[in-house]
C-alpha cells in the first residue's frame, strides 16, 4: 500500500507541474519495456495528440513520470469531453490500469462516474475541481497553480505597454489587451483575471477585453479571436487556447502576444532557412537538465540577455551562475546587478539591452581576445568565491547572527 502511495503521489507531482477535438477513429498507445518491473500500470487520456501544445506537455510529463519510475503505461489521445471519456476510462481500467489520468477539465463529470463503477481504480483529473465535494478516496483533482503564472505573464504584458507608450506607439488610455479564451470556466476566467491584475500592477491604464472560442483547440477560430481584438483596438493580445492561431494573427498584424502553450521553433527554423545560415545556427531542440552539461562543454561562450527594466536589472539570473560554475565566458546584453557581476570577475564582456549592433561588437571583440579560457577560469574562481551552497550558508548565519544581536 505504501509502495501504491509513493508511486501515486509521485506521478501527481510530475504532472502537476505541467502547464494545462474532434476524435480520430484511430487511438495512441504507447507501452514501454521498463527495466524496473512493478505491479503498476497507468492509464493516460488525452483530448487532443501531440499537435496540441498543451497535451504534448502532459504526454511528455506522462512518459518521463513513467519510465524514471519503471512502471508500464498506456497513452491515449483524441478523447473529447463527452462519454468517450468514460468508455476510454472503463477500457484502461478493464485492461488493468491502477491509476487513470485525464488532461482536459470536460473530462471531469465522466471520470467522477468511472470512479464510482471501478472503486479499486484509482482516479487523477487534471484542471477539475469536484473532488473535495464529491466524497470518493478514489477521484482526485491535480493542477498547479497556473493563475500565478499568469499573473506573472500579465506582468510582463504590461512592462511591454509600457515600453509602448514609452515610445510614444499610443497613449496610456489606448493601453488595451486583447485576450483569446477558450471556454468560460473557473480556470479560463482566474487565468485572464490574474493576467490582468498582473498588467494593472505595472500598468495602471490598462483595460482588456476578452473573447472566447467555445474550444480547446481550434486555429481558425483563435487566429479569427485575435483579428477581430486586433481590429477593435488591441494592443497586445494573450491567449488561453492550445493553437497557435492568435500567435500567428498577431505576428501577421506585428502585434506583440504573449503565448500560452506556444512554441516558434518552426518559425525560427523558417528564419534561419531564409537566411541561409546554414550550420551556423542548429537547433538541438528540447533537451533533459542532464544533458546540459554536454552543450556547456561544447560552447566557446554563453549567453544572457535581459530587457532593460529595472525590475530585471537588480536581479542575478541562476543560468548567470551556472556559466560560471562551468568556467565559460559570459557574453550579455544586460544591464544592472548581471553586467556588474560580469565585469567584476572579469568573465565576460557585455552590451546594454537591446541593442544588436552594440551586443555585435561585443561578439567581435571576444573573437579577438586571446585570454578567453582565463575568462572562464575567473569565472569559475568567482563563483566559488561568492555562490557556492556553502557560502551563502555562511552569509545566512552571519546574518542571522547579527540580526540575534549576537547571541
Amino acid at each position: 500500500m505504501k509502495k501504491f502511495l509513493a508511486l501515486l503521489l509521485s506521478l501527481v507531482m510530475v504532472l502537476a507541474l505541467v502547464a494545462c477535438g474532434d476524435k480520430k477513429d484511430d487511438t495512441n498507445t504507447d507501452d514501454q519495456d521498463n527495466n524496473e518491473v512493478t505491479d503498476f500500470k497507468v492509464g493516460f487520456i488525452m483530448l487532443h495528440d501531440e499537435n496540441s501544445t498543451y497535451d504534448l506537455n502532459f504526454i511528455n510529463a506522462a512518459k518521463e513520470a513513467c519510465e524514471t519510475l519503471g512502471v508500464e503505461y498506456t497513452i491515449v489521445t483524441n478523447v473529447p469531453e463527452g462519454q468517450e471519456c468514460y468508455d476510454k476510462a472503463a477500457e484502461l481500467a478493464d485492461a488493468g490500469c491502477n491509476i487513470i489520468f485525464a488532461d482536459s477539465f470536460g473530462h471531469e463529470d465522466y471520470m467522477i462516474q468511472a470512479a464510482k463503477d471501478f472503486p479499486d481504480v484509482q482516479f487523477c483529473h487534471s484542471t477539475g475541481t469536484k473532488a473535495h465535494t464529491e466524497g470518493l478516496s478514489n477521484y482526485h483533482n491535480a493542477f498547479a497553480s497556473i493563475y500565478e503564472g499568469r499573473y506573472l505573464a500579465g506582468i510582463a504584458a504590461g512592462m511591454k505597454l509600457n515600453e509602448m507608450i514609452a515610445n510614444g506607439e499610443f497613449t496610456a488610455d489606448e493601453a488595451k489587451i486583447g485576450y483569446v479564451g477558450a471556454f468560460t470556466y473557473a480556470e479560463v476566467i482566474s487565468g485572464y483575471t490574474s493576467f490582468f491584475l498582473g498588467a494593472r500592477s505595472v500598468c495602471p491604464t490598462a483595460t482588456m477585453e476578452v473573447t472566447f472560442t467555445g474550444s480547446w483547440y481550434d486555429e481558425t477560430a483563435e487566429k479569427e479571436g485575435a483579428q477581430k481584438l486586433i481590429k477593435n483596438g488591441c494592443k497586445l493580445i494573450s491567449q488561453h487556447a492550445d493553437s497557435m492561431g492568435a500567435p500567428t494573427a498577431c505576428e501577421t498584424a506585428g502585434v506583440p502576444d504573449v503565448s500560452y502553450n506556444g512554441s516558434t521553433e518552426a518559425a525560427c527554423r523558417e528564419l534561419a532557412a531564409k537566411l541561409a545560415l546554414g550550420e551556423t545556427v542548429v537547433f538541438y531542440g528540447r533537451r533533459p537538465l542532464e544533458d546540459m552539461p554536454a552543450f556547456y562543454a561544447m560552447a566557446d561562450a554563453m549567453l544572457v540577455s535581459m530587457r532593460d527594466d529595472i525590475s530585471v536589472n537588480d536581479t542575478l539570473p541562476g543560468k548567470v551562475q551556472s556559466y560560471m560554475a562551468a568556467g565559460k565566458p559570459v557574453l550579455g546584453s544586460i544591464a544592472g546587478e548581471t553586467a556588474y557581476v560580469i565585469k567584476q570577475a572579469g568573465c565576460g564582456f557585455c552590451a546594454p539591452p537591446d541593442d544588436p549592433e552594440a551586443f555585435a561588437q561585443v561578439v567581435r571583440r571576444f573573437l579577438s581576445c586571446e585570454d578567453r579560457e582565463a575568462m572562464g577560469k575567473r569565472g569559475r574562481a568567482y563563483y566559488d568565491a561568492h555562490f557556492t551552497k556553502s557560502d551563502h550558508m555562511d552569509r545566512l548565519e552571519a546574518l542571522l547572527t547579527s540580526l540575534a544581536g549576537g547571541k
